[in-house]
């Protein structure tokens, strides 16, 4: 009988050394396979390109999840310069991008000119004061413009109307907003009587309409540089994203938002 005990017993202990050492490799096999997720601070024109890659993306990459934050490209490089957890800035502007190269956040080799856009002149759909132009803006009553100092196309806006030498005549009727999809939303609403944003966001809009697109000259090139940032705790994943974003594939997605490469 005591046989018969010791070795249900010697049994019983085997059964929970194996159980647990199944544990054990089971634990370890989900935590192999634990999500990263990418924060991905990007100009908000750019949010409906990038929200479709992110599906494509997630889905060929079952172990990444994209997190977006979209804004002004000043407003986000302000973030990032303070300590935002980000892994990747995707700007609308060369020079909120070069401040976080010049102050090592990004590394020069992992950043790249990636799209351009067009700067356009758009109302609401009824167009009530009939405006056609750039040169009759004197005809609104408000005109809605991203703030310059945070929002890329706000600056772009005002370099443009400054170089056609209207902007004297209009900055009191300027109403300023936090960044371009802010600016389409109060030409869509009637809010103001003109707006000035990208041609990618005007794209977007059943509300509005594109009455005028600002020349090349009258702005400096826009160009959307994308890069990773240096002290990103997930950068090998960055990376690959970063790639990603770089592939004929993508270009294509942004291509048919109204964007353009930027070379």
């Amino acid at each position: 009988m005591k046989k018969l005990y010791s070795l249900f017993a010697t049994v019983l202990l085997l059964m929970a050394i194996l159980t647990g050492c199944s544990s054990t490799d089971t634990s370890k096999e989900s935590s192999s396979k634990q999500t990263t997720e990418l924060t991905v601070s990007a100009a908000a024109s750019l949010q409906d390109a990038l929200v479709e890659l992110q599906k494509t993306y997630e889905k060929e990459h079952t172990d990444v999840k994209l997190q977006f934050n979209f804004g002004g490209s000043g407003a986000l490089q302000q973030q990032i310069s303070q300590g935002a957890p980000v892994d990747l800035f995707f700007s609308a502007a060369e020079d909120k991008f070069d401040a976080l190269v010049d102050s090592k956040v990004i590394a020069k080799e992992n950043g790249v000119d990636l799209l351009s856009n067009e700067l356009v002149l758009v109302v609401p759909k009824n167009n009530e004061k009939k405006i056609n132009s750039f040169n009759n803006l004197n005809k609104a009553s408000k005109i809605a413009l991203g703030t310059p100092e945070a929002v890329p196309a706000g600056q772009y806006g005002l370099e443009t109307l400054k170089a056609m030498k209207l902007w004297n005549k209009l900055e009191s009727k300027v109403v300023y907003a936090k960044d371009v999809r802010q600016v389409l939303t109060y030409a869509e609403t009637g809010n103001v009587d003109a707006g000035i944003v990208y041609k990618t966001d005007a794209l977007t809009s059943d509300k509005t309409k594109i009455v005028a697109t600002a020349k090349n000259d009258t702005h400096t090139p826009i160009i959307y540089p994308v890069g990773v940032i240096k002290e990103s705790k997930h950068f090998k994943e960055a990376e690959a994203f970063y790639d990603f974003l770089q592939t004929d594939a993508s270009m294509k997605v942004f291509e048919k938002y109204g964007f353009k490469g930027a070379k």
